[in-house]
């Protein structure tokens, strides 16, 4: 995940940019291996190197000063349609409970809706906070859970997972929903911070 801040701004061609821009590529890929190849192990697998790697673009880019503005805004969009993707994807194949698709969707679909609204309104940008970054962050980890649970028999390794897999649903979800009310006044803020910028440049 990028970072919020960075002492400067190296445009598109970053490292942290492209591991983002693979990322996206290899949604397909995991739409692939679950629906035409019926093969959940090799994308759970993928889908937990794709989670991974949104840690690492984070960190390349705080580490080596590889952060820009570009990166801000791709990186929740590759977030987002990861998130939706692979969600919708695991309750299509009967993976994911339903209910926990639905309120992933319901959110994702939310921010994304109201983030295009607010952009279409002139608003300022706004980062992504801790919140929404700890909600997706947990997500990440419930999808696999739940394709680990089910390739899985009865046993104790399994009900360990059970219980890791709540655990990580619950809370990606309880942040992700918090994160909606955080970004409330935040939205307020940047409609009037983004009106007044275009009064300042007219």
């Amino acid at each position: 995940m990028q970072p919020e801040q960075t002492s400067a701004d190296h445009g598109v061609f970053t490292i942290p940019n492209l591991i983002t821009v693979i990322r996206l590529l290899c949604i397909p890929v995991f739409l692939w291996l679950l629906f035409a190849l019926d093969d959940l192990g090799w994308a759970g697998l993928l889908l937990c190197v794709l989670g991974a790697t949104d840690w690492i673009d984070g960190w390349v880019a705080r580490r080596f000063d590889q952060g820009s503005e570009w990166g801000k805004i791709l990186d929740p969009v590759a977030d987002r349609i990861m998130l939706i993707t692979a969600a919708g994807a695991l309750v299509i194949y009967g993976t994911v409970p339903l209910w926990v698709g639905a309120l992933i969707l319901f959110r994702e679909i939310a921010v994304a809706l109201a983030t295009l609204t607010l952009a279409a309104a002139g608003a300022a940008r706004i980062d992504v906070q801790w919140s929404g970054k700890a909600g997706a962050f947990g997500i990440m980890f419930a999808l696999p859970g739940f394709i680990i649970v089910d390739l899985l028999g009865p046993g104790m390794a399994r009900d360990v997972f059970v219980v890791l897999t709540g655990i990580a649903t619950i809370g990606g979800l309880g942040f992700s929903y918090f994160s909606l009310f955080e970004y409330l006044p935040r939205a307020r803020t940047a409609l009037v911070d983004g009106r007044r910028a275009r009064k300042v440049n007219s």
